[in-house]
């Protein structure tokens, strides 16, 4: 099965479940009277939206280059990724708001009504669900080098951490009596900091992609040395790189022996591209500039 199926398989299973658990946990909510269950159903209808974002992004980034997109498409999907983390910020916002308006209540004299057990069965369903969920997917994300898929796996995660906080909010509150209902938001707040704080950690990574932030200086240094590795490379220099989705894009000038032919010279670049090619992916896009060496000394023959 090739990449681009391996993912639209996955998300599309993903898709299903949280269109159940969202149908699922507000109608919980609503019956159970618990707020924090209606948040976490919203939350799964936001996880069905990123859903429809890696689905839509990740089959324009499979596409091939074309006239307007000479490097390709591999940034659609970090654009995906970025798009999925604004999503969790948002919705780790919403939840912590709505958290502490309802602590604030508490405070001023209002009451919260205590939550029916079909919230807490529903709080259930949805940890086992999505944790299993998250398993599949980082899985496929991992195998398929996709950060988009990685951080919706994330995102189903931060569905289950919320499912949590709603367990825990829940279970206080109609365990523990009518004085202990503000577990259910203050378990709300508790869980939107984790959300938020996944979702600033998968975002940041993709937003210095699109920025055209260099690799990794260890990877650079790794990339001077099998350049320089090859036989007839006199020195490397003006190293650029960036990533392009799940790619690099490497430009790079090399010098050579001023006394070789042309043909001599092409060569010892080609070499040059399929070490780097060999190493990093058929999908890397390398160009390779070719210049004459001022000195022959330490030229490898």
């Amino acid at each position: 099965m090739d990449r681009t199926k391996e993912i639209r398989n996955i998300t599309l299973w993903g898709s299903a479940v949280n269109l159940a658990l969202t149908v699922g946990k507000i109608i919980a909510g609503i019956v159970g009277r618990s707020a924090a269950m209606i948040a976490d159903g919203i939350h799964s209808l936001s996880d069905l939206l990123s859903d429809i974002v890696i689905l839509i992004f990740t089959h324009i980034s499979s596409k091939g280059k074309d006239r307007d997109h000479s490097f390709g498409h591999g940034k659609f999907e970090t654009l995906a990724t970025l798009i999925v983390s604004l999503i969790l910020v948002v919705i780790g916002a919403d939840l912590m708001g709505g958290g502490i308006r309802s602590i604030i209540g508490v405070f001023n004299g209002e009451m919260i009504p205590k939550p029916g057990y079909i919230a807490l069965i529903a709080a259930l369903a949805s940890i086992i669900a999505k944790e299993i969920l998250y398993h599949a997917t980082v899985k496929v994300g991992r195998k398929t080098d996709s950060p988009a898929v990685i951080a919706n796996a994330w995102h189903h995660r931060s569905d289950s951490f919320s499912s949590i906080g709603s367990l825990a909010g829940i279970g206080g509150a109609i365990l523990l009596g009518d004085k202990w209902t503000i577990l259910d938001p203050l378990a709300s707040c508790i869980i939107s900091i984790a959300i938020i704080t996944i979702a600033v950690k998968m975002a940041l990574p993709s937003l210095a992609e699109l920025l055209e932030t260099s690799l990794p200086e260890d990877i650079e240094n790794e990339i001077m040395e099998t350049a320089s590795s090859v036989k007839g490379v006199h020195d490397i220099h003006e190293l650029k790189t960036r990533r392009n989705g799940m790619s690099f894009i490497i430009d790079a000038h090399i010098t050579v022996r001023p006394d070789i032919s042309i043909v001599e010279a092409h060569d010892i670049a080609t070499s040059v591209e399929d070490v780097l090619l060999s190493k990093y992916g058929q999908q890397t896009q390398i160009n390779i500039h070719i210049e004459p060496a001022e000195e022959t000394t330490g030229t490898k023959e």
